[in-house]
């Protein structure tokens, strides 16, 4: 059955905020069923996630549980970001989560729906460029596996830092404006696709590129308490009920 009312959040980068963004989004869950139909996370979550074998991160996993819990009452899907696409199948092997590391297309409504976390991309300085490709290759995700559980999600603590410099700011701001370029031309090669997500930017955009063609990017939750819902017709910005706190 097509999810008829989609709720989009993302970019809660849960282990880098304060405890009371989690809390937040845990009282956000026990509401998405009186929202809509169908929940979509897109990306970021985690501020780091990397699923060993034997072993998961503890940081955000409340609101793990919380979506298995809520999967079993509603569809849930999760696309994976630049910070928690990475390890084994967890989410596809021991949960009703549907789980895409890229890119994922869903049924909404009469529609079709395609949502990515948006860091595909391209453009940036080029460190920041070539940070992220060393970062997300292949041999990266071998040498951390190879490592302890317990050493590797040390080694993460200390590269996941929120940056909430001016430059960070500009960084936002460019990437969101590529992203709108990259989306109106999606859509323009994609007729059949109906709406489109990205996140990662953190900048709130709700878009009408075409007749029946819409961009949404629902913000991050963690600046904000930011969501969206769609329909097959319609997209809506909102807040979640409440201020988060200011970001050290």
């Amino acid at each position: 059955m097509p999810i008829q009312r989609l709720v989009v959040v993302s970019d809660a980068h849960l282990g880098e905020v304060p405890r009371s963004v989690e809390d937040a989004l845990l009282d956000f869950l026990e509401e998405v069923p009186s929202l809509g139909d169908g929940l979509l996370i897109n990306g970021d979550l985690f501020g780091f996630w990397f699923a060993y074998r034997r072993a998961l991160p503890r940081a955000g996993f409340r609101v793990a549980a919380r979506l298995i819990e809520l999967a079993r009452r509603l569809p849930v899907l999760m696309t994976g970001g630049n910070h928690d696409r990475w390890g084994d199948r967890f989410w596809d092997l021991e949960t009703e989560i549907r789980f895409a590391p890229g890119e994922i297309r869903l049924a909404l409504g009469s529609g079709t729906a395609v949502a990515i976390h948006g860091d595909q991309v391209g453009g940036g300085p080029p460190g920041y460029r070539l940070k992220n490709w060393l970062i997300q290759s292949r041999l990266a995700s071998l040498v951390f596996r190879a490592l302890p559980a317990e050493l590797g999600f040390r080694i993460a603590d200390g590269l996941a830092r929120p940056d909430h410099s001016g430059s960070a700011a500009r960084r936002e701001a460019a990437t969101a404006a590529r992203q709108r370029a990259w989306a109106e031309a999606r859509l323009r090669d994609e007729p059949g696709v109906s709406l489109l997500v990205m996140s990662h930017s953190h900048r709130p955009v709700a878009l009408q590129v075409r007749s029946g063609q819409r961009y949404l990017n629902p913000g991050a939750w963690f600046d904000g308490y930011h969501y969206a819902l769609a329909t097959d017709r319609t997209h809506e910005l909102r807040q979640f009920r409440g201020s988060p706190p200011r970001l050290p």
